[in-house]
Parts: C-alpha cells; structure tokens; sequence
C-alpha cells in the first residue's frame, strides 16, 4: 500500500480509511539554532524522514499509514539564547500533541505514532507526559520510541551514542541525504570538531548549548557527515519505528 500523506486527502477519503489498519505518524521537531550551517528546520527535516522511512515499512506489510503534518514548534530551552529559535512551554506542547490525537481518535484512528527527531530534556519530558495522558483516555494507541533511550539509543550512530551529536555528523548526515540545499556547506567544511558531550551536560546540570561548551549551538563533528550516512542512518530510524509499532499495538 502506498504512504499517505495525510494533510493531502480529502475528508472523505480519510473516512474510507481502513481504521483498523491505519497508523498515523506524527513528525515531531524543533525550530532551534543547529550551529552555523544546518537549518533552523533540522529536526523536522530529521522527523519527517523517520516518518517516511517507518511508513513505507508499514505500508509493506500491509497497514494504511498515513504521515500527518509536522509539529514544528516545542519546548527548547537549550538552544533558547540562539536567535531563531522558537521555543514553547511544555504544556503547550503537550496540550497539541494530546489534542491531536483526540481528534484523530474522534474519527476513528487507533494508531498514533510520535517519530521525534527533537532531543531536548524538557521536550523528550513532553512527549512521554503527552503518551501518558493519551493512553489515559483510552485511545488512540500511541507509539513513542525515545531515541535517547535503550534499546533504540543503542541503533544509533558511534556520535549519538557519545552525546556529542547536535548538528554535528548525525544530524548533518540526515540533512546532507534528504535536503541538501539547505546545508551551508562552505561553513560546514571548515568547522572544528566539538566533543563536548551533551547528554554528559546534562548530567551535569547544564541547561543551555551555552553551559555545555556549544557557543555556536553545534556539537560533534560535522565537516565528517555525508549523505551515504544520512541515509543508512534514516534507514535505521525508520526501522525504529515499525519495530515500535508492532510491538506496541495488539494484533489486528
């Protein structure tokens, strides 16, 4: 079956849906600062391609998986200071996560799926305490693989693993493989390594890119990311997802 775009059908053909087959994917970002020479988009672009990749993965085995419109805007108080960056509270974010899914719920939809592409603590917090009140309701399902977690964590590249993976090799690789013309690729190039650890930042109580040894909001290596990478990593990414999924909902 082919992935659906779900912003790109009619209301009648949304009722035609099988519902008991169908998955919705909800893409989930950021616009925030990523370094000198990566969009303020880039964990959409990152968001949208798990999204693609795990519904075309669904699509094969047979369930109507539709990729909804991104959500672009939530809480990111790490990158905050940086211009352009647009971030919400927490409990806005959450309040439209949670009211999506009542809608889709409302019309049938027993599936929804979060692919996060955005790492920061207080929007990772969101999306769990938005799953939790979905679930609470009563439906839909709702499928939410943290990356910055285990198993998943674990599947990811040897700098998202060391934490020093924000808009550095990770992420450029993503962003080289799916949207290329956004990458200032001169500035990219000529970019010094930064290995300071994010994730180890936050253990320590860091709270900004700032605090944690980011002043240009990048960390990791980002002259060393090429679109091969990008999208072996998208692969992967999407394989994460469809494991999430059938693992997750009963079968039906």
């Amino acid at each position: 079956m082919p992935v659906l775009r779900f912003a790109e059908l009619t209301w009648e053909e949304v009722r035609a849906l099988d519902q008991a087959r169908a998955v919705a994917i909800l893409p989930v970002g950021a616009t925030e600062a990523h370094g000198p020479h990566l969009p303020l988009a880039t964990d959409v672009v990152i968001a949208e391609a798990m999204a693609r990749n795990g519904a075309e993965r669904l699509s094969a085995r047979g369930f109507t998986a539709c990729v909804l419109p991104p959500i672009a805007y939530s809480a990111a108080p790490f990158a905050a200071g940086f211009p352009g960056t647009v971030s919400v509270r927490p409990e806005t974010a959450q309040a439209l996560i949670v009211d999506v899914a009542r809608a889709l719920a409302a019309h049938g939809f027993r599936t929804l799926a979060l692919a996060n592409a955005h790492l920061d603590p207080a929007h990772v917090a969101t999306l769990h305490a938005a799953a939790e009140a979905i679930r609470a309701a009563g439906a839909p399902w709702v499928v939410f693989p943290d990356l910055t977690r285990k198993p998943w964590a674990l599947r990811l590249t040897d700098e998202f693993k060391s934490g020093a993976c924000h808009a550095g090799r990770f992420e450029g690789s993503i962003v080289l493989a799916e949207r290329p013309d956004l990458v200032r690729e001169e500035l990219r190039k000529a970019l010094p390594p930064n290995p300071a650890s994010l994730s180890q930042a936050i253990r320590e109580g860091k709270r900004t890119f700032e605090e944690a040894g980011g002043p240009r909001a990048y960390f990791g290596f980002p002259a060393d990311a090429t679109a091969e990478e990008g999208r072996a990593t998208v692969e992967v990414l999407g394989a994460i997802l469809e494991e999430a999924v059938l693992a997750a909902i009963p079968v039906v």
